[in-house]
């Protein structure tokens, strides 16, 4: 097998458990195989592929995939091919007959052609000598990825009794591993498990604001690296993109609203370097095989661990250093939430809520990222600092002065408010709502000019996993904790983090603008990219001649609702009033309305 491995692949050394996974496939065994992105899965049923007298047959969910792992193996020399439904029928019976007479040891299929009768009465006759399921998390409904096509690879028992199954993938917890082997038959399978931890990634999870700045600013920082951005929307990506473009970076698209040749091409064209950035949303890099990735950033949060896992794990496949970056804020929960809702199915919604609030406790804990992470996955970690990731590796401060004044505002206004209201009373923000509530009367009121309300909210978020505040209801109402109490009466000291809007130098990343950054809001903000986009579209132009970002910031930051509000908007002229300022009010309008009716309801 060694001699093999060198021969096809290079390698001089197996990887950890390679070896003990080949010798129970040669062996005939069922085996359930958890190895981490970028930890040899494929080498495990694609070398035994090479020695086996039959054929091996490969589950693989995505077309572009199997080209390239097909691609790949045929660079080596090993005969492979793959049947899928880009292929004509005649290519399809040529590779079919080329692996029922021995020509072809390895055929890569999807699961829904597993499941047409044709293709099982040719698995039925041909010599299958192994059946490897990838991505097998796929086939349980606990898992994050769950697929229905994936169901009917339980027939490949029946039709192949006597054909050893390995199952392979890299995030599965022990409820999903079980599924696994249940949904797949697997007979006394051999579990392994290798271990989970990626030593070369640098886990971080920010607040979500000034996103695009902190991805330009890495960009910038790593002229020559790649980079997957990964955002919750077709639109998103396709705006994305269009930006990155426009700041003179390379970016390609890919979403389920692409043609499939035009998504395979764009991933071609990534892999190969000849783009900097793929913006993709989850349809994209399951199984990506290219070795570089120096950055995978999640503009969105990702509604499971188990996903967030295993895409920030395309980051550094080649062992070398590597950063993901995760936003986060109430914003982003509340959007899982609303999908989460939406799902009719009752135990997926369950298994969706858990998940969510694995997620969310993620990102909300106050100590090492990969601990929580491998800890979620059932392993146990040996050290208290990892050293690699934003919590062990953070610039703390004494917190107790602004501790104090935060947690005294949340008292005082009732416990009845989220963090965006209680920065804007602490600010001494003088508008409608404190107006009604009285709340300018208060002692709190303006009481802090020295931190920024971004900054503000992240110290809440911080406050609450240190368990002095407590976020909670249908509406992320903060309440201070009988521990925050016991802190405000006793006069204790508090260390948190430096928030990450001070932690990093603004005027570096703003060295072109005049004015001081605005504290804005990013939600609006995106919605009026979003009528930026389309209008720079239908008038085929760039997204800045409609508006500059300094102009939609603006608006997101004062909320003009009337032409002559919205020409006091730096950028806006009579002219754009005239074409635009129709369309960017509307929505402005809308976006204020529902606030205060959210601000009425809680």
């Amino acid at each position: 097998m060694k001699d093999l491995l060198k021969q096809y692949f290079g390698y001089d050394e197996f990887r950890p458990l390679q070896q003990d996974v080949i010798e129970a496939v040669m062996d005939g065994r069922d085996s359930l195989v958890l190895m981490p992105t970028g930890g040899g899965k494929s080498l495990c049923y694609q070398l035994p592929a090479l020695v086996l007298p039959g054929l091996t047959l490969v589950v693989s969910p995505l077309i572009a995939l199997m080209k390239d792992q097909v691609d790949a193996l045929r660079e080596n020399g090993a005969p492979a091919g793959f049947v899928n439904s880009a292929q004509s029928y005649e290519e399809r019976v040529a590779v079919q007959k080329a692996a029922y007479y021995g020509e072809v040891k390895l055929l890569y299929v999807a699961p829904e052609r597993v499941a047409l009768p044709e293709f099982q009465r040719f698995v039925a006759a041909a010599d299958v000598s192994l059946i490897a399921v990838d991505e097998a998390h796929c086939i349980s409904q606990w898992g994050h990825e769950f697929r229905p096509d994936y169901r009917a690879l339980s027939r490949m028992r029946e039709i192949a009794p006597q054909t050893p199954i390995i199952a392979l993938t890299a995030t599965a917890t022990r409820q999903v591993r079980d599924d696994i082997a249940e949904q797949l038959n697997l007979s006394e399978p051999q579990v392994f498990v290798a271990g989970f931890d990626r030593p070369n990634l640098r886990y971080s999870v920010l607040p979500n604001t000034d996103r695009y700045d902190r991805l330009l600013e890495w960009l910038n920082a790593n002229p020559n690296a790649s980079a997957i951005v990964y955002r919750s929307s077709r639109d998103g990506v396709d705006e994305m993109v269009a930006d990155l473009e426009s700041d003179g970076i390379s970016a390609l698209p890919y979403h389920a609203g692409l043609e499939s040749d035009v998504r395979a091409a764009n991933q071609e064209r990534f892999v190969r370097d000849e783009a900097r950035v793929i913006v993709a949303t989850v349809a994209f890099g399951m199984g990506i095989d290219k070795p570089d990735v120096r950055l995978v950033m999640h503009y969105e949060t990702p509604d499971s661990v188990e996903r967030y896992y295993q895409e920030s794990g395309r980051a550094g496949r080649d062992g070398l250093d590597s950063e993901c970056i995760l936003f986060y804020g109430q914003r982003e929960r509340d959007r899982l939430e609303y999908l989460l809702n939406r799902n009719d199915d009752g135990t997926r919604r369950a298994v969706a809520q858990r998940q969510l609030d694995a997620i969310v406790a993620y990102c909300q804990q106050p100590t090492c990222r990969r601990a929580a992470l491998l800890q979620y996955f059932g392993e146990t970690v040996g050290w208290q600092d990892c050293g690699n990731c934003d919590v062990c590796s953070a610039e703390t401060f004494d917190a107790t002065i602004i501790s104090q004044k935060i947690l005294s505002a949340v008292i005082r206004t009732g416990e009845r408010y989220g963090s965006t209201y209680i920065a804007q009373v602490l600010k001494g923000v003088d508008n409608a709502q404190t107006q009604e509530r009285g709340h300018q009367s208060l002692s709190v009121f303006g009481i802090v000019d020295d931190y920024t309300h971004a900054a503000l909210r992240e110290l809440m978020t911080a406050l609450v996993a240190k368990g002095l505040l407590q976020q909670g209801g249908e509406y992320p109402t903060l309440s201070v904790t009988p521990q925050g109490r016991a802190f405000l009466r006793d006069r204790e000291t508090v260390h948190l983090p430096v928030p990450e809007s001070r932690a990093r130098s603004r005027a570096s990343r703003r060295a072109a603008a005049s004015a001081a950054p605005l504290d804005y809001d990013e939600t609006l903000f995106e919605k009026l990219r979003g009528v930026r986009t389309r209008l720079a579209r239908e008038r085929a132009v760039p997204p800045y001649v409609i508006f500059g970002d300094r102009s939609l910031q603006e608006m997101s930051a004062y909320h003009p609702t009337t032409p002559d509000a919205f020409l006091r908007i730096n950028g806006v002229g009579q002219k754009k009033l005239q074409d635009f300022g129709e369309q960017f009010l509307k929505v402005i309008q809308n976006y204020s309305s529902n606030a205060q009716e959210r601000e009425r309801l809680q």
